[in-house]
């Protein structure tokens, strides 16, 4: 048989192809048990993540010679701390290889012996001979195989999307404050006399944090609504620009011709309609600019007025190119006036939480110098 037909019938798509099928069959169920891992580990039943609760202490110093020593909380995912099995196929070898060996070895020999005597005379001979034939013929053949499939894994760590969701989380998780005890500047226990007084400059302290938190969400309120009004006030000024433009071109083209349009009495009304425009684009860009300052004015002046105030000055543009007060009646009145009571209420809620908040901090102030009465006794006798 020809070596080539050594290999004829061998099943090479099953030899190569059933390790590699394995190993896909093999990664899915790697996938499955890395998302049985989240699923079960991460998250409860109800599809809440897991969390590993984590305290610590800290020591705060305070600002009347004393420190809080308070008991922090934090909540970490729990996929966080805990190794994730993310076991991929990373790579598939696959060694077959066939060794056919085959030898023929052919001998063949012949060996002729004969003998004989005759005599004659005084002459002699004797004559000796054989015949031998021998034949060798060797036939050998060897077939050997080998097959090796070598399958490498590793470990690939948390999934690319799973840490992304995981740095959201840790980037909303703030620790939490579970309990604080008040020391002293040393970390030692205090008096009777001088708890009180710290428990007290602590409500202090904590009724003035909150005071600040409420005026910041006052101002971020009053700059939404002071933007309100500028973008009203600038849509109005578009409108005036647009009618001023459709009064010079309706004066051109009743001119007609270029002769009657160099009229000194066409160009002192084109003038006119300029001149009022220029006035009325002053008066809105002004407020534009000063918003929160005329919002201030009116705040301060306890006034609550039923349309847009007069104290803005605004100028509107009639229907003959006049600047005129600006009044109801025009297209965004409404909408001004009552982007302006919005403002006005804003800014009057700022004002009394910064009257407050200077109230506290000077009480605040005062309590560390002693020259007030808190907490119910002489400060000046509990320091």
């Amino acid at each position: 048989m020809a070596i080539a037909e050594e290999f004829a019938g061998l099943p090479m798509a099953q030899i190569i192809g059933a390790p590699l099928c394995a190993a896909a069959d093999a990664s899915i169920q790697l996938a499955e048990s890395t998302a049985a891992f989240i699923r079960k580990v991460g998250f409860d039943e109800n599809g809440k993540v897991r969390t590993a609760a984590f305290g610590y202490q800290k020591c705060s110093p305070n600002e009347d010679s004393t420190s809080s020593l308070e008991e922090m909380q934090v909540e970490i995912p729990l996929l966080a701390v805990v190794p994730v099995p993310n076991l991929q196929v990373d790579e598939v070898n696959l060694l077959f290889d066939i060794e056919v060996k085959q030898s023929q070895r052919r001998e063949s020999s012949m060996e002729l012996n004969a003998g004989a005597g005759w005599k004659m005379g005084a002459l002699k001979a004797d004559i000796t001979g054989s015949v031998s034939a021998h034949h060798t013929n060797t036939r050998s053949t060897d077939n050997s195989a080998k097959y090796h499939v070598d399958i490498h894994a590793a470990n690939h760590g948390t999934p690319e999307g799973l840490a992304r969701v995981l740095d959201l989380i840790a980037a909303n998780m703030t620790p939490m404050l579970v309990g604080s005890t008040l020391k002293d500047e040393n970390g030692q226990p205090l008096s009777e006399q001088a708890r009180a007084r710290a428990e007290g400059m602590r409500e202090l302290r904590s009724r003035i944090s909150g005071m600040e938190k409420r005026l910041r969400a006052a101002k971020e309120g009053l700059d939404i609504s002071l933007l309100q009004l500028q973008r009203l006030a600038a849509a109005q000024l578009n409108a005036y620009r647009e009618c001023a433009a459709r009064l010079q071109g309706e004066m051109l083209e009743l001119a007609g011709t270029e002769a009657i349009r160099q009229d000194s009495q066409v160009k002192q009304q084109l003038l006119s309609y300029s001149g009022a425009m220029e006035t009325v684009s002053r008066s809105w860009e002004t407020f534009g600019s000063r918003a929160g300052d005329f919002i201030r004015l009116l705040a301060d002046s306890r006034q609550t007025p039923e349309g847009v105030s007069g104290m803005f000055a605004l100028k509107a543009l009639d229907q003959w190119g006049n600047a005129v007060a600006y009044g109801d009646g025009e297209m965004y009145y409404g909408d001004m006036g009552a982007a302006q009571g919005n403002a006005l209420k804003n800014q009057r809620t700022v004002n009394r939480l910064e009257e407050e908040l200077l109230d506290a901090r000077a009480e605040y102030k005062d309590a560390l110098c002693g020259q007030s009465k808190v907490f119910g006794t002489d400060a000046q006798n509990t320091y």
